[in-house]
């Protein structure tokens, strides 16, 4: 059995907050099946874009890098993706350190 979408994204939003880590929901996207896409805000002008996606090897979901680079850059390829899936959620991190807490058990149900 899957989780829904908001479910995850909610979870996800009260763990991080538990670290101290900002987090914020920039797009909010169909609350059942939603994909999720996390943009981190190193707040130094960089950010990188993951998205889930399956292993073909091992049948399992993972986090990938959708994009990273100068925010702007960052951004533009989110609104893309946006325009190609608009019941996509964003969610946005801000952490200078980096933290994102896609690779923490649990994350990448």
């Amino acid at each position: 059995m899957r989780l829904t979408a908001d479910f995850w994204v909610h979870a996800y939003i009260a763990r991080l907050r538990l670290a101290d880590i900002p987090t914020f929901v920039v797009a909010h996207g169909d609350d059942t099946a939603g994909a999720v896409l996390v943009k981190l805000n190193t707040l130094d002008g960089k950010a990188t874009v993951f998205q889930r996606s399956f292993d073909l090897m091992s049948g399992e979901r993972k986090w990938v890098v959708l994009s990273e680079g100068d925010e702007a850059e960052v951004d533009a390829a989110l609104a893309r993706q946006r325009s190609f899936d608009p019941d996509a959620w964003v969610i946005e991190v801000e952490d200078r350190q980096g933290r994102h807490m896609l690779d923490e058990p649990g994350l990448s149900d």
